[in-house]
């Protein structure tokens, strides 16, 4: 079946599913491939369960007039994908980086939302399956839609930027991530940058620069339109304040606002300045802008202020590299408090770079006063002479659950591999 025709059957049966626990009637279903599953094998089950349409790639799991038989189920998915997204004419804007960049999408969508019917990224699907299914949910009420692009080697946003085709773009930053896969931070730059290339080949491409970060003012060089946000010589500046542990974002330019925010550090305010720059370029209006800020809640475990008893607990547990982790511990460091803790798990695919990155967090550790600290994970066992030192994120909350304190504040932070929110249940 060639591309026009599948199309034609998606057109009919525009919901899509990979995963058969959640098919629902008269959904297609894409049986895809990993190291460990072969999704051919649950053609039959995926009609059982209601689905119109079953695309395989292996012949032998052939059923009449219910499945689709193609070369290769991953590559129909995400050509099926750029057939889709070639039928929309609105702006895409597409959101990479190392750190932040899912708490920029969701900034980001919740202001345009305001004003525009948006589609965006749900949750972090931003990989080679999560992009076509983001666009493939892509309905004909759609104005806007945002698209998280995460990556860990190179080529992989570029080839993401040939299925969603980006017409605007942004890179929250280029830090120590997925060292394992980029080879060096050289390398990270190289690959969130291949969004940046996308936009300057396309001729018309619209780049939101953290005008702050010398490196993206370099790597933007060349792209049509250019807009820039920061604390400083930008078209849209804005410097981050402190209140009762969130932060609060003063805008003086291009209008003077106070956005409060239910987001937890400093860190963050590149993340609400790119959203808040969205808007602008979007025309959302302004007060619609800082109630659409002011309203979001940070969740799964992403910069999230807790309250425990008597303590305070700051959960960015979702995921952790060299520069989030040392963002993190900066901030914990200079807040208000007299008996703080952190609860730090290792960071992975930091590939031969593991043990340097790890020091290097040691030694940042060591140039402030703890209450405790506690580390999580392999990579952190040349130190439990230092410091309490676990192996696994439920014997560190064994510990703390024993230990009970009160009127702590707490940053609870690692790699998604270490679980880290699993101490919250000792407090």
């Amino acid at each position: 079946m060639n591309m026009e025709a599948l199309y034609q059957v998606y057109l009919e049966h525009p919901e899509v599913q990979t995963d058969t626990r959640k098919i629902k009637e008269g959904e297609l279903f894409f049986a895809l491939k990993g190291p460990n599953f072969n999704g051919n094998r649950f053609a039959q089950q995926a009609i059982d369960a209601g689905a119109a349409k079953v695309i395989i790639d292996e012949a032998a799991y052939e059923i009449a007039g219910k499945t689709i038989l193609v070369p290769d189920v991953l590559q129909a998915l995400q050509q099926l994908a750029a057939w889709h997204r070639a039928r929309f004419s609105f702006p895409v804007l597409a959101i990479t980086g190392s750190n932040g960049k899912t708490t920029t999408k969701e900034l980001v969508h919740a202001v345009l939302s305001t004003t525009y019917k948006t589609y965006t990224t749900e949750g972090n699907l931003n990989n080679h399956i999560g992009v076509p299914l983001t666009l493939l949910k892509i309905k004909n009420d759609a104005q806007l839609a945002v698209i998280e692009m995460g990556a860990n080697h190179l080529e992989e946003i570029k080839s993401y930027c040939t299925i969603a085709r980006p017409t605007h773009g942004l890179i929250t930053n280029a830090g120590k991530a997925h060292l394992e896969g980029f080879g060096s931070i050289e390398g990270v730059k190289k690959g969130k940058g291949e969004l940046y290339d996308f936009l300057r080949e396309r001729g018309d491409g619209t780049a939101l620069v953290m005008w702050d970060y010398d490196y993206l003012r370099d790597m933007s060089r060349g792209i049509a339109h250019i807009i820039r946000y920061g604390t400083a010589e930008a078209d849209v500046v804005g410097d981050a304040v402190e209140r009762n542990g969130f932060l609060a974002a003063e805008l003086v330019r291009p209008f003077v606002m106070q956005i409060s925010t239910r987001l937890v550090g400093d860190y963050n305010l590149p993340n609400v300045l790119a959203a808040i720059t969205a808007g602008i370029h979007f025309n959302v209006p302004a007060e619609k802008i800082k109630g659409a800020i002011e309203g979001y809640i940070p969740s799964n475990s992403r910069s999230q202020l807790l309250e425990k008893g008597t303590n305070r607990i700051i959960l960015d547990a979702y995921n952790a590299n060299p520069s989030s982790m040392k963002l993190a511990i900066g901030n914990l460091a200079k807040m208000e408090g007299d008996k703080k803790i952190l609860v730090l798990g290792a960071m992975a695919e930091m590939g031969a770079a593991t043990a340097a990155e790890h020091q290097h967090i040691v030694e940042l550790i060591g140039q402030h006063s703890w209450s405790g600290v506690l580390l999580v994970g392999k990579p952190f066992e040349p130190y439990k002479d230092l410091f309490h030192y676990f192996e696994s994120s439920v014997q560190a909350a064994e510990w703390l659950s024993a230990y009970k304190p009160e009127h702590a504040l707490l940053l609870v932070k690692g790699s998604r591999s270490t679980q880290m929110e699993k101490v919250l249940e000792a407090l």
